[in-house]
């Protein structure tokens, strides 16, 4: 039997390229810049497998020129950089990494939420700007957290784990999601309670995004919903950036309407609005929600577990269209079987 081709599009931190050089021929792109479109598309056409990450583009266009690719590991949670639809009609195999950044992500989120709340990415900038004089009753006021409401837009893995983290805090906790609970509407107690997005919007003193994006999401959160926002609410997004109405964000911040915001994602990465990189008010990280040693190793280990799983003839549990497999194994046609080890 002979071993897939895969293309790695870049260096993946832990063991992943290791296991995966074991048993597949590995096209590795080990560069700092991404591969440009081009050059993706040149190199992928002669491999069976992709190991890609959110910044590569997985088009019908790609796939059409790509005929002998059967599987897009795509190492992330979100997968709005691939076009499912596209590869499900072309037989091709979509997995990406749930579950394992979960936890991490929260961990971003919460402390976005304090470093807004608390000023503290201003604070250390004054300090480092040789700004501290003394002492001051009014130096760098911020808001509390404890004690005050947290909403969510989105419950899936990391929103609850986002709720876990705000019950810790005496906070209130709200969301708002598409399928409402079984149980119902609004109770007594700090929660975490369904309520519709208005109801989120109008009574949380946070608000955080947890949602995947798509058609329904994309600029879910426009000037409206940031209308409806209490005075002062900070709003903190490590979703996609795309969720948000960027320009609306903008105006929202500038004229107080929005008292800050943590922001880890943008609609245009890695450009950055010169607005908001002007902002005292907001605080920036370049996509790092899952960027600990710990996660991104498990992540880069899942994508490539997965991708040889499915080249083993079982079906991988990350895949995104498992509706596919039947078709996956016609075109492999056990070519690549037991080839792990």
């Amino acid at each position: 039997m002979t071993k897939p081709r895969v293309l790695v599009t870049s260096d993946l931190p832990g063991d992943a390229v290791a296991v995966l050089s074991r048993s597949a021929d590995v096209d590795l792109h080990a560069g700092v810049e991404p591969l440009p479109a081009a050059e993706l598309e040149e190199r992928s056409k002669a491999c069976d497998g992709i190991v890609c990450l959110l910044g590569d583009q997985i088009s019908d266009e790609f796939l059409t020129a790509c005929k002998n690719l059967q599987i897009v590991a795509n190492v992330a949670v979100g997968f709005d950089n691939v076009d499912v639809g596209a590869a499900t009609r072309h037989a091709v195999l979509v997995t990406n990494t749930p579950g394992v950044l979960d936890e991490t992500t929260a961990d971003l989120a919460f402390g976005l939420l304090l470093s807004s709340a608390r000023r503290i990415a201003e604070a250390d900038r004054f300090i480092r700007a040789e700004g501290w004089r003394r002492w001051q009753p009014e130096l760098m006021l911020g808001t509390d957290v404890h004690g005050k409401t947290l909403g969510l837009i989105g419950y899936g893995r990391i929103g609850k784990a986002m709720a876990r983290r705000a019950l810790g805090f005496g906070m209130t906790v709200l969301y708002a999601r598409k399928v409402p609970p079984a149980e119902g509407g609004r109770r007594d107690g700090p929660g975490p309670h369904h309520v519709s997005l208005e109801e989120l919007l109008s009574g949380s003193d946070f608000v955080s995004i947890h949602c995947p994006l798509n058609k329904e999401t994309r600029r879910l959160v426009g000037e409206r919903e940031l209308s409806m926002l209490k005075p002062g609410s900070i709003l903190i997004n490590t979703s996609r950036g795309a969720v948000v109405d960027q320009p609306a964000l903008v105006s929202a911040l500038a004229d107080g309407r929005v008292g800050a915001a943590g922001l880890d994602v943008f609609e245009d990465e890695p450009n950055v609005p010169p607005e908001l990189l002007s902002m005292e008010n907001v605080v920036l990280t370049p996509h790092i929600g899952s960027a600990s040693i710990e996660t991104r190793s498990a992540m880069a280990r899942l994508a490539v577990d997965g991708l040889l799983t499915a080249f083993s003839g079982i079906k991988p549990p990350n895949a995104v269209n498992p509706e596919v497999w039947d078709k996956f194994l016609e075109r492999t046609c056990g070519r690549f079987a037991n080839r792990r080890s």
